[in-house]
């Protein structure tokens, strides 16, 4: 009941709670590249036009991942980016568990200009569409 009463009293505040946090989402999502269906992704792939990261830890990677899937863990991305550079000429679609890191790892290969996208919903919608993993 009290927070019916905050909301009423405080409506001023609540919308700008409300719009700030549309506009981190929406800068967020803008930031790791553009969003591809699995659908989408896999025409690219099959057209050669595109290469998968899968930035997921290795644990999470070796118990399914898409297959010829580069692997480099969104943490040691900094590291080794250089090893994307014979990809650089081709869209690298970054694959995580739920999309919760692509938009850093996105924003940081932008900023090194290469063309990058990133799987809508992860791998976790990848594999909710059944679609063929390697293990």
């Amino acid at each position: 009941m009290d927070f019916f009463v905050f909301i009423s009293e405080q409506y001023l505040l609540v919308a700008a709670f409300l719009v700030l946090l549309y506009v981190f989402f929406w800068n967020e999502k803008r930031r790791g590249g553009q969003t591809l269906s699995a659908h989408e992704l896999t025409r690219l792939m099959n057209k050669d036009e595109a290469v998968v990261l899968d930035i997921r830890e290795s644990a999470e990677y070796n118990s399914g991942h898409i297959v010829n899937a580069l692997h480099i863990p969104f943490n040691k991305i900094d590291d080794r980016w250089e090893e994307l550079l014979p990809y650089k000429d081709k869209l690298i679609v970054l694959a995580d568990k739920m999309g919760q890191h692509a938009g850093s790892v996105g924003s940081n290969l932008r900023k090194k200009e290469f063309q990058v996208g990133r799987l809508q919903g992860g791998m976790m919608e990848w594999q909710n569409q059944n679609l063929p993993v390697v293990k």
